[in-house]
């Protein structure tokens, strides 16, 4: 068995359009994660030029790639975050941003993934990734002391907010992966539960699976795929290691990537804490069919070195055969 492998633009959006898929194509790689970043793709000019989407799907072919998924986890970022403030503003397209009131700006990114779904189906995919934003991330250290009616609030707020969204994923034929990550509404095991819940599970509402934001919380990565493997709905690989001596924490002290006093630290796939042929067999264990999208977040490496030593990692971990029926079983008794 043999799946896609796919580059996610996010950390590429400083280069052209044209110059990634170049890139990609002569790499190797299958197809991209688009992020509505740079001139990647842009979700209002999408729907208000005529000849826009036909001109990206043009550049895709013209080099052997097909778009897996649409990514707009920036502005996904701010449809229910608090505080919104000068980080979202650095972020945030000018239009999202406007006038920088808060509210109206979570308004004007909701109406955005909406956008966003439309603009996915016109594309051909039906796989938006992306971040939710959180009203209550901001409360995760628990000092002051946080009532349990605030974070209920919290996950009445992102229900209320990402269902009329929903509805329109639903109307366009389109699921939202979210990534589970610190600063989402859906940051863990526990909170993944609690944010499905919140939404009563609608299938419009899945995940993408990136092992790396697991490993400095000290999760298994394995496990959760397995729990929520109906709601995997695409993949990122990125690696991570833990740098914990005494001195480095795990929240990384405001200190910026690469620096060598921080925690953890994403780095080059196949050199941290994560397990990729184990996440492979599980994704395999459970019928996952989709991309293994390679992020790129090492700050320690020339990506233009480690992009095409990340996509020869991942086709080999792409090649592993399905387990047999037993495996499940087996898998499911020890998690």
């Amino acid at each position: 068995m043999s799946r896609p492998v796919t580059l996610f633009t996010g950390q590429w959006a400083d280069l052209p359009f044209e110059e990634v898929c170049e890139l990609a194509a002569g790499w190797g790689y299958d197809g991209l994660e688009i992020a509505c970043s740079g001139d990647h793709l842009d979700v209002a000019k999408a729907l208000a030029e005529p000849g826009y989407l036909s001109a990206k799907q043009a550049l895709l072919n013209k080099h052997g790639l097909r778009a897996f998924a649409i990514s707009n986890h920036l502005v996904g970022q701010a449809v229910c975050d608090h505080p919104i403030d000068e980080r979202h503003r650095a972020i945030l397209p000018a239009r999202i941003w406007a006038d920088g009131d808060p509210e109206g700006v979570r308004q004007r990114a909701a109406a955005e993934l909406k956008d966003t779904a439309r603009v996915a189906a016109a594309l051909g995919t039906d796989i938006v990734t992306g971040f939710t934003g959180s009203s209550i991330w901001h409360t995760v250290a628990m000092f002051p002391p946080v009532p349990a009616s605030v974070i209920e609030r919290g996950y009445e707020d992102f229900a209320e907010r990402w269902n009329p969204i929903l509805d329109v994923f639903d109307t366009e034929g389109v699921r939202f992966a979210h990534e589970v990550h610190p600063g989402e509404i859906a940051y863990d095991y526990w909170t993944t539960q609690r944010a499905l819940a919140a939404l009563d599970h609608r299938p419009a509402f899945g995940l993408n699976f990136d092992p790396s934001h697991f490993v400095w919380q000290d999760l298994d990565y394995l496990g959760f795929a397995w729990d929520f493997r109906e709601r995997i709905y695409h993949v990122d690989f990125k690696d991570a290691k833990k740098n914990l001596n005494g001195r480095n924490g795990r929240l990384g002290s405001h200190l910026a990537w690469g620096d060598a006093r921080r925690g953890w630290d994403f780095v080059s796939l196949g050199h941290g804490d994560i397990d990729f042929e184990g996440c492979v067999r599980v994704l395999n264990s459970i019928a996952y069919n989709g991309p293994l999208s390679v992020e790129w977040e090492d700050a320690g490496m020339d990506r233009l070195l480690g992009a095409p030593d990340a996509l020869n990692r991942v086709r080999a971990l792409a090649a592993i055969e399905p387990p047999a029926a037993s495996f499940d079983v087996a898998f499911n008794a020890q998690h």
